[in-house]
C-alpha cells in the first residue's frame, strides 16, 4: 500500500476485546502515522465503561476526546513532548500485551506475514480469514 525505503509496506491496526480477539481492522500505508487509522477504528460505538489501551502513537487530544465521548477511558501514555499530563495506569496498560499476542498469532499465517497480496482489499480479506481461524480455535467445542 505504501512505499518506504524497504519497499512496499503496510500497517495493520486493530481493536481487540478483553480476551485478545480482534473486533475491527484498518490498514494504512507504512509511511503513514498510526493515529490516522484511529478514527476508522473508533467510529463505531465502544461498550460503555470500557478501557482503550493504546501506545504513544495514539496520544492525541482528538483521539482522547473521541474515546471520552463514547463513555470509555483512554489508557494511553503521554508522548515525551506532551504539553499536558493525563491520568495513566501502568497496571492497566500492561494488559495491552493482548494486542501484541494477537499480532503474534496473526504472523503465524505465512500469507499475512510475507504479504503476498498486492491489493489492500485482498490483503485485508486474508487478514479477516486468518482472524476467523483464530476465533474458531478459541471457540471450538471440546469433547
Amino acid at each position: 500500500m505504501g512505499r518506504s525505503r524497504g519497499g512496499l509496506t503496510t500497517k495493520i491496526h486493530t481493536v481487540v476485546d478483553a480476551s485478545g480477539l480482534p473486533l475491527r481492522f484498518a490498514l494504512s500505508p507504512g509511511q503513514a502515522h498510526d493515529s490516522t487509522a484511529a478514527e476508522a477504528l473508533l467510529e463505531d460505538q465502544l461498550p460503555a465503561d470500557s478501557f482503550v489501551l493504546a501506545d504513544k502513537a495514539y496520544d492525541a487530544e482528538w483521539i482522547r476526546t473521541m474515546i471520552e465521548e463514547q463513555d470509555a477511558v483512554a489508557i494511553i501514555p503521554d508522548r515525551s513532548n506532551a504539553r499536558a499530563a493525563h491520568a495513566f495506569s501502568q497496571v492497566l496498560y500492561r494488559l495491552r500485551n493482548r494486542v501484541e499476542r494477537f499480532f503474534n498469532k496473526l504472523k503465524q499465517f505465512r500469507r499475512i506475514a510475507t504479504r503476498y497480496e498486492k491489493l489492500a482489499v485482498n490483503y485485508l480479506a486474508m487478514i479477516k480469514l486468518a482472524t476467523i481461524r483464530i476465533w474458531l480455535r478459541v471457540n471450538e467445542s471440546t469433547p
